[in-house]
């Protein structure tokens, strides 16, 4: 009933002037409305059309297309282009990579091939193990260690959790998290997990809510964006993590298409500055990450202090025959 719900207001919005108008609108005439005790702003268009925002946000919010793009990666053959430096402080390169690599989907299985690759600096170990942990989880989303079997794209019952794990393993599912779910809050990460969950009442002080319709990339898509109130104390400032996300979706399947979000902290235990940017290609029915660029400075208790830029520039996909 949802998706056919969704599908109706897609054609409606696409065979009507409501896109124009909207596309075309004055922000002077925004709503802003409470929804869920947050303050949204909203298109005066969407009110006057009596849209449906209350069901859109909350699709919104609950979104797992974002995360199923990367295990679709998990079912494909394809190509990528890895370039990742690792810093100074000075912004020096002081280790780096640099490869092409081709995913193989056979029978099931997947393996991938080094077709070209270049390192300098200590980006491994005496033991040919990564010596940062920004490549390892480069790795992790990207690069296939020798063959693996019986994965499907399914996201229905594979959430994150830290249950059960405990040093190097918990912190690679904090940082998926991170990845996966931004907004949402992370346990384990004393001092920040909780704030960086941007839908409960701490939050609501602390950020503007938008929703939007604009093009991207010459589609037209509702933009999500989520932004610190420029009014807020001092005090309150020391509470945000989240500077901006803003996330684009299909209007008729509401897929993420793109989103790009920047974070920053500093506490006695962490503190980081990272921004992240993706870009969604579709391939059939499937939507599938076809540029990620990342660009991070951050340390931890646990862990030496890591400035890296990487970007993963993905291509040629193809179905398992």
């Amino acid at each position: 009933m949802r998706k056919i719900f969704f599908i109706s207001i897609a054609l409606f919005i696409s065979s009507s002037s409501f896109a124009q108008d909207t596309l075309g609108y004055n922000k002077k005439n925004d709503t802003t409305l409470l929804l869920e005790n947050k303050r949204v702003t909203l298109p005066e268009v969407f009110v006057r059309n009596n849209f449906d925002f209350k069901t859109l946000l909350k699709q919104i919010k609950e979104d797992t297309t974002f995360y199923k793009a990367f295990r679709n990666l998990h079912i494909l053959n394809f190509t990528s282009y890895n370039d990742i430096k690792m810093l100074d402080k000075h912004d020096n390169i002081k280790a780096s990579l640099f490869s092409k690599t081709k995913q193989h989907r056979i029978n099931g299985c997947r393996t991938m091939e080094v077709l070209e690759e270049k390192i300098t600096g200590d980006f491994y170990d005496s033991k040919d193990r990564y010596n940062y942990r920004t490549p390892e989880l480069y790795a992790s989303l990207f690069f296939t260690k020798g063959t693996v079997c019986g994965e499907n794209n399914i996201v229905k019952g594979k959430g994150f959790s830290t249950s059960g794990k405990n040093g190097l393993d918990a912190h690679k599912e904090q940082l998926k998290m991170l990845f996966f779910n931004p907004g949402k809050k992370i346990p384990g990460i004393p001092f920040i997990g909780d704030k960086l969950d941007l839908y409960d009442e701490r939050a609501i002080k602390l950020y503007d809510y938008r929703l939007d319709v604009e093009e991207h990339n010459g589609q037209n898509c509702y933009v999500f964006s989520i932004t610190p109130k420029e009014d807020i104390s001092q005090s309150k400032k020391n509470s945000v993590v989240v500077d901006e996300m803003i996330t684009w979706f299909d209007i008729k399947t509401l897929e993420v298409l793109a989103r790009k979000y920047s974070l920053s902290y500093k506490a006695g235990l962490y503190d980081f500055d990272v921004s992240m940017d993706v870009e969604m290609a579709r391939i059939g029915n499937l939507l599938v990450p076809k540029i990620l660029r990342y660009k991070g400075n951050w340390s931890a208790i646990i862990t030496k202090r890591e400035k890296a830029v990487f970007t993963a520039t993905i291509f040629d996909f193809k179905k398992e025959e």
